[in-house]
C-alpha cells in the first residue's frame, strides 16, 4: 500500500472511531433542554449552582438569541465581573462559546454567548450572511446587553473571541473601551483568509473571486435566491482526505462530534465583497487594553495570531500563550487543552478586571 493511501486509510479509521459517538451526540443535542452539545453542559438550573438563562434582545432591529450564564450562588444584588464570548465562524452559542462561557461562570463571572445576527437562532435575512461589520456589531451588542444585566459590574467587563470571533473581537476592542481586558483563542482573521486563501493559497484568484461575489450580490438585488459558499455537508471519506488540520478537524467537530442544526459552514457568496476587503489587524494599534492571545502550538492557524500579536503595538501588558501540542480545533473541546486555556484566562481576567 502506498504511503498516501495508508495515511488516508488510517485517518478514515480514526474518524470512523471518533464518529461512533455521532449518534449519541445527536441524542445529547435532543435531550439537552438548552440544546447544548459540549461535554459537561448544564442540563437543568439548580439553586446555588451555575445556571443558564436563554435571552433575546434587539440589535439594530434584529432579534439576537443569547445565553447568559450566572455563577455559583448568584445574587443579583451583588456585583460581578462579566465576559462576553464571541463564537467561531460557523459556530453557535451551544458549542465551544458556551463551553468557555460556562467554565468562566464556574469561576465567578457572569458571561454571555450570543448567536451572530443572520446566524444560529438569531434573526436576519438572508440567512448565513457573514459580514465583518455585522459580526463586530454583534460584540458591541453583547456589551450593551450584559452591561445592564442584574449583578453585572459594567466597569469590569472583558471579552473573549474564539476563532473568527477572535478576529472580530480584535476589531471591536479597537473602539469599544467598555472592554477592559481583551482575549482571543485560536484567532482566525476571516478577511485575510477569505481574501488570500488559507495559508495564502489563493493569491492568484483574488480578482476572480471578487467578481463572483459581485455577481452574487447583483443576483440577490434582482430577487434571486442567495448564492452560498462553503460546505453544506461532507462524507467521512471527504473528511479523511482533507489535508489541513483546521478544516479536517473542523468538519469532524461541526458535522459529527459536536453537530447542531443551527451550525453551518455556509455563508453568502455576496458576503465576500465585505470580507475580502477587511482585515482584523487594520488599525489594531488602537487596542490599548490588556491583551491575551492564546493559540495551540501545533495549530495551522497560529500564523494569524502571530501576525496580529506583533502588530498590536499599543496593547497593555500583551501576552501570547501557547498550549503545547494543541491544534486549532482541539482548543474547542479537548479537556486538557480547554483547562489550560481557561486557567490562563482566569489569571488574565483576575489581573485586569
Amino acid at each position: 500500500m502506498k504511503r498516501s493511501s495508508l495515511i488516508i486509510a488510517l485517518a478514515t479509521s480514526i474518524i470512523t472511531t471518533d464518529m461512533a459517538n455521532a449518534q449519541s451526540t445527536q441524542k445529547r443535542y435532543e435531550s439537552n433542554p438548552f440544546t447544548l452539545v459540549y461535554d459537561g453542559a448544564i442540563t437543568k438550573n439548580e439553586k446555588g449552582k451555575v445556571n443558564i438563562h436563554p435571552v433575546k434582545y434587539k440589535l439594530n432591529g434584529i432579534e439576537i438569541a443569547a445565553n447568559v450564564y450566572t455563577p455559583l450562588n448568584y445574587d443579583p444584588s451583588k456585583k460581578y465581573p462579566a465576559v462576553a464570548v464571541a463564537h467561531p465562524n460557523g459556530g453557535i452559542k451551544e458549542q465551544t462559546a458556551g463551553l468557555y462561557a460556562q467554565r468562566l461562570a464556574e469561576a465567578g463571572y457572569i458571561t454571555i454567548a450570543a448567536d451572530a445576527a443572520y446566524q444560529g437562532a438569531s434573526g436576519g435575512e438572508p440567512r448565513h450572511t457573514d459580514k465583518p461589520q455585522y459580526r463586530t456589531e454583534d460584540i458591541h451588542g453583547m456589551a450593551d446587553y450584559i452591561s445592564r444585566y442584574p449583578g453585572v459590574d459594567a466597569e469590569h467587563l472583558g471579552v473573549l473571541g474564539i476563532c473568527g470571533g477572535g478576529g472580530y473581537t480584535l476589531k471591536a476592542a479597537q473602539s469599544d473601551k467598555r472592554f477592559k481586558a481583551v482575549a482571543t483563542l485560536s484567532m482566525f482573521n476571516s478577511g485575510e483568509v477569505r481574501r488570500n486563501g488559507f495559508q495564502n493559497s489563493q493569491l492568484n484568484t483574488v480578482q476572480e473571486r471578487l467578481k463572483q461575489a459581485s455577481d452574487a450580490r447583483a443576483q440577490e438585488e434582482v430577487g434571486a435566491k442567495p448564492v452560498y459558499s462553503g460546505v453544506a455537508s461532507i462524507t467521512d471519506e471527504e473528511i479523511a482526505k482533507t489535508p489541513t488540520d483546521l478544516y479536517r478537524e473542523g468538519y469532524e467537530y461541526y458535522y459529527r462530534t459536536h453537530a447542531h442544526p443551527n451550525s453551518t459552514f455556509l455563508y453568502t457568496t455576496a458576503s465576500l465583497m465585505d470580507l475580502m476587503t477587511w482585515d482584523a489587524t487594520d488599525q489594531i494599534e488602537l487596542i490599548t487594553q490588556p491583551l491575551l492571545m492564546i493559540a495551540g502550538s501545533k495549530a495551522d492557524t497560529k500564523y494569524m495570531t502571530d501576525e496580529a500579536f506583533s502588530k498590536a503595538a499599543n496593547a497593555k501588558n500583551k501576552e501570547l500563550f501557547l498550549i503545547d501540542g494543541a491544534t486549532h480545533i482541539q482548543t474547542y473541546w479537548k479537556p486538557a487543552y480547554v483547562s489550560q486555556a481557561v486557567n490562563k484566562l482566569l489569571e488574565f481576567y483576575k489581573t485586569n478586571l
